[in-house]
């Protein structure tokens, strides 16, 4: 089955372009288009999309907002990239904290462009983590942040389970962290979902976001 995608964004040359780009690959289909946060709830659960790529600027109601809205309405919601022009922004961490499961620059190149549907879609690798570590240094209070360490505080995660968490947030993927640590995929996949379980985190994003701001791991 391919990988489903709707696309969100209020120009319409940027929905086009990203239209063009997937559309070349067998196995992504786009299903759907709208020209605001606003619209994208009843497209979402009338058309099922497994990916959500969404301009985080918009002007009735932001990625931020939308992907919010999204995440406590629907249910079994689907992965949310934000669109982005500028990497280094205080809406993209933003939209990030809010659930968002990575983000893509306009700019990126068409390969990028697939490559970063697919990852999410696939959910077991952390999309483009050295940004992601540069916007928890940016915005993410450097470890400040006292319900994110209580939250760390009550996951009570084991070691191993810590030591699983801080290879996600270098932006491995599972079978990585299984050579890393000498231990199978499954056992990988097991403490992988430990890890989202005790956080109370939806994917790996949200895990790391949350291992950012408590301090757990530093963004340096």
């Amino acid at each position: 089955m391919p990988v489903t995608v709707l696309l969100v964004d209020d120009e319409p040359l940027v929905r086009t372009g990203l239209r063009a780009v997937l559309e070349t690959q067998p196995d992504i289909e786009v299903v759907g288009e709208a020209a605001d946060g606003a619209a994208v709830i009843p497209l979402v659960r009338r058309l099922r999309p497994d990916v959500v790529a969404m301009d985080v600027r918009m002007p009735l109601m932001d990625g931020i907002e939308a992907t919010r809205a999204v995440l406590r309405t629907v249910d079994a919601p689907p992965k949310i990239i934000v669109v982005t022009t500028f990497e280094n922004d205080e809406y993209v961490y933003q939209a990030l904290r809010a659930g968002a499961d990575g983000f893509l620059l306009k700019r990126a190149r068409p390969a990028e462009i697939v490559h970063a549907v697919r990852l999410v879609a696939e959910g077991e690798s952390l999309l483009f983590p050295a940004s992601v570590r540069e916007l928890a240094a940016a915005y993410g209070d450097g470890g400040a942040n006292r319900a994110a360490r209580a939250a760390m505080e009550r996951a009570a995660l084991t070691e191993r389970e810590a030591e699983v968490l801080r290879l996600m947030a270098r932006g491995l993927s599972n079978a990585e962290i299984s050579g890393q640590l000498i231990v199978g995929t499954e056992t990988v996949k097991s403490h992988v979902s430990a890890v989202l379980a005790k956080l109370g985190a939806r994917d790996r994003t949200q895990a790391v976001i949350a291992a950012y701001e408590s301090g757990f791991v530093t963004p340096g």
